[in-house]
């Protein structure tokens, strides 16, 4: 996975919950949309699932991998 990419995994991780739940959060409408969907499934840039940490997990903010 490049570094600059995030999928559901990474960003289950970086959350620190479930995959189960982190698509839930991935499927809310403040989410970004995925930066694009390969055969292995969706993938988001590292930039906009951290700037949406800071704005909706502020107390994740400085735990970026």
């Amino acid at each position: 996975m490049p570094r600059h990419l995030y999928g559901r995994g990474e960003i289950a991780r970086r959350l620190g919950v479930s995959r189960q739940r982190a698509a839930e959060i991935m499927a809310r409408p403040d989410f970004p949309e995925p930066y694009d969907v390969l055969g292995m499934g969706a993938v988001w840039r590292i930039e906009d699932v951290e700037a949406w940490v800071r704005e909706h997990r502020p107390h994740l903010a400085d735990g970026a991998d």
